[in-house]
């Protein structure tokens, strides 16, 4: 197994990794096995499409738990950093030309752009990580630079 980085969770993401991997271990393992032995009786398992498809999930199930693992092992909890400065775990009010916007940074397996939660390893994470209040970021985006002002941090 490889431990290459900090995994920023909050405390309710890590309690989903950890009942994900238990799911994963416990019921969709067995569930898995039993769709291999079933398949194992339909006889020749060269041409037979469904113990095919049960090896692949099985295949899939077990590379997700060791990501699991590795991701519950690099697990970092979020705490409240120092006041006033965006961290992992602030949200942050920010206007733009685009308008005002509500971003949460999270670590990157709660990261999801669309429900306003992004990564502190992304670009826009990363130029909001260690600023204030009033600050001005500009991020490089494919048709050109954006200007953010952080109006609240929270």
């Amino acid at each position: 197994m490889r431990i290459n980085k900090v995994n920023y969770v909050t405390r309710e993401g890590l309690e989903k990794l950890k009942e994900e991997l238990t799911h994963r271990k416990t019921v969709l393992r067995r569930q898995i096995a039993d769709r291999i032995d079933r398949a194992k009786e339909l006889g020749d398992l060269s041409e037979n499409a469904e113990y095919a498809e049960a090896k692949d999930e099985q295949a899939f199930n077990e590379g997700r738990i060791i990501e699991l693992e590795e991701m519950v092992m690099t697990a970092s909890l979020i705490t409240e950093g120092e006041r006033g400065m965006v961290n992992v775990g602030s949200t942050i009010v920010v206007e733009s030309p685009l308008g005002k916007k509500e971003f949460t940074i999270t670590g990157a397996s709660e990261a999801d752009p669309l429900k306003g939660l992004i990564s502190n390893e992304s670009p826009l994470g990363r130029a909001f990580l260690g600023r204030k209040k009033d600050e001005e970021v500009e991020i490089k985006v494919p048709a050109g630079v954006v200007k953010y002002k952080i109006l609240k941090i929270k």
